[in-house]
């Protein structure tokens, strides 16, 4: 710190001002060694190269640390760490004059950069034939026409009257027009809510944003009533998203996992969410705990079923033998309501709270198998507790972060980190390339790899211990091997939850278990649409205006899945 308190210097200029300013300095250059001919090159220059590389070395590591030691300081005191500048893409491209690279191969284009007609699918909706400014000479020939596209976009109000006819026949009856279904009796239109749907949901436009763009459109409209269009009348999509969950497991050999945070009511809380590439479901709770993981794969209501699957469960998880019996005695019950399976806890004597969580986990894991889920599915999870449930797998970049994350103390310890890793992820290229092509011969050769891998001493403690608890979740990740249609790692869960995230960033929480559900039904819709190549501009508009072009998502889940099968 010696070397810090040169650079932090206290303004003098008024007694209150006593705020430290930091002047960074340039990291060091290193020093640029002269070639020395072998002939040149006795035992003592040997020595002294040796003990200049090791002192630049050291400087080096003493710079990078005293860096990071400004940062730290500067974030302290709400500054701003040094920017970290990248390379100019530029310099050292080893490209030439001509634009290509060495040995006079082209730069591989990037994915979708292919020529392609790019006006040649648009739908034209108007033509303009142009005429010349020219007088046209009358034994001119007419040779047809050089088309020139323009994209524009129409936004603006559109107000419609109804006109709803009104009659009185002789006998005193009243008769009147009734307003299209679409309507139904808003002042909105269908349009107006799917943009407002889709700004707000998939644009991340927070409602005083969309309100202020609305009224420079000439749209009178409060914020009360932005929030009734994004709130009021979801019940069709609320029920596409219960079927959602209900098809994906039903019809899904594997599912990835993952949670992360979302405030509710000003209180932390948890999204979960559940997918795979044919849909995204997402639901928020006060917990993660293995409970509430196994209420979310029972795709509903909760139920309680004491059966084989249970006990099993139950004692694996040491509940004592006498609480075990008394919950299996005849007639073994089967409860949907948790106030009922709480108040038959109590009239067992159960009362304990560690003994009540395991009967309750067991008893909701009875009830996932006893609502028909498959026990052959696979879920993969970044190994967080609460989704070890059935056939568990491993996400093996959540593994090798374990070890990326170890801080080395010394050169040894880092070479000891960097040979581990080089062989952790050559492994997982032949795992990913078994994946692509199984064979049954390579299975013996790939096991013997990953315990020799997890089983190796290199000279540091930490990394031999980590590597230690990594070799007892073999099962968990070498289940590939045996499951070839299952994903090594959990991307697909961390995408997802993404923009679940950034939207979290953008609004804060919700603030009412309506909004709450809304949220987490639209972002599953949205995700789903998006798995399945349909836009969800279209399908708010097919929705909200009673269209019916686009089917249900769950059946197109249903037979994405099935076709992906091989299923007919």
């Amino acid at each position: 710190m010696a070397a810090l308190s040169d650079e932090i210097r206290y303004s003098r200029r008024h007694p209150l001002i006593q705020r430290p300013t930091i002047t960074h300095r340039p990291m060091p250059i290193p020093i640029q060694l002269p070639d020395i001919p072998e002939a040149e090159r006795t035992p003592l220059v040997e020595q002294l190269l040796s003990l200049i590389e090791a002192l630049m070395e050291a400087n080096q590591r003493q710079a990078e640390q005293i860096q990071q030691l400004r940062d730290e300081i500067a974030i302290l005191k709400g500054e701003k760490a040094r920017p970290v500048f990248k390379p100019s893409g530029m310099e050292g491209s080893g490209q030439g004059a001509g634009g290509g690279e060495e040995g006079g191969e082209e730069k591989p284009r990037r994915a979708g950069s292919s020529k392609r007609a790019k006006t040649q699918e648009l739908i034209i909706h108007e033509d303009c034939p142009i005429a010349p400014r020219e007088e046209v000479p009358a034994t001119a020939r007419f040779k047809g026409y050089r088309d020139f596209i323009v994209q524009d976009l129409h936004i603006g109000a559109h107000n419609t009257r109804y006109r709803l006819e009104v009659w009185q026949t002789p006998e005193g009856e009243w008769l009147c027009g009734e307003l299209p279904a679409t309507v139904q009796g808003s002042h909105f239109g269908a349009g107006l809510r799917a943009y407002v749907l889709y700004q707000y949901h998939q644009c991340h436009v927070t409602q005083p944003l969309l309100r202020e763009q609305l009224l420079e459109w000439g749209i009178d409209i409060s914020v009360g009533q932005i929030d009734a269009l994004l709130s009021g009348r979801n019940d069709v999509f609320f029920a596409e998203k219960d079927q959602l969950l209900e098809v994906g497991l039903e019809v899904s050999s594997y599912v990835t996992v993952d949670d992360s945070g979302a405030r509710h009511q000003g209180r932390n809380g948890y999204v979960t969410h559940i997918g795979n590439d044919f849909f995204a479901w997402f639901s928020s709770s006060e917990s993660k705990s293995r409970i509430n993981f196994r209420r979310l794969l029972q795709a509903g209501e909760p139920f309680y079923s004491l059966n084989d699957e249970a006990l099993a469960y139950w004692r694996a998880q040491g509940l004592p033998q006498a609480m075990c019996r008394a919950l299996m005695a005849p007639p073994i019950l089967e409860l949907t309501t948790t106030t009922a399976w709480e108040a038959h806890l109590q009239t067992l004597g159960i009362t304990q709270e560690r003994h009540q969580r395991i009967a309750t986990e067991g008893a909701l894991l009875g009830g996932v198998l006893a609502k028909g889920l498959s026990r052959e599915l696979v879920i993969v999870s970044d190994g967080a507790g609460q989704f070890a449930i059935l056939l568990h797998a491993l996400c093996w970049v959540h593994a090798e972060r374990r070890i990326h994350t170890l801080i080395p103390l010394n050169e040894r310890h880092r070479q000891d980190q960097q040979r581990v890793r080089a062989q952790l992820w050559a492994l997982y290229a032949d795992l990913k390339a078994y994946r692509c092509d199984p064979d049954p011969d390579a299975i013996a050769g790939l096991r013997a790899r990953f315990k020799a891998l997890f089983t190796q001493k290199t000279s540091w403690a930490t990394l031999n211990a980590l590597l230690k608890r990594l070799k007892a979740h073999q099962q968990e990740l070498l289940l590939v091997l045996l499951r070839p249609d299952i994903p090594l790692h959990t991307n697909g869960s961390e995408n997802d939850i993404r923009s679940y995230v950034k939207w979290r960033k953008i609004s804060g929480g919700t603030r009412s278990d309506l909004g709450r559900r809304c949220r987490d039904t639209f972002a599953s819709l949205k995700k789903t649409c998006r798995k399945l190549g349909i836009s969800f501009w279209d399908y708010l508009n097919d929705r909200i205006g009673q269209v019916g072009a686009i089917p249900p998502l769950p059946e197109i889940v249903r037979q994405r899945a099935l076709a992906a099968k091989g299923v007919p």
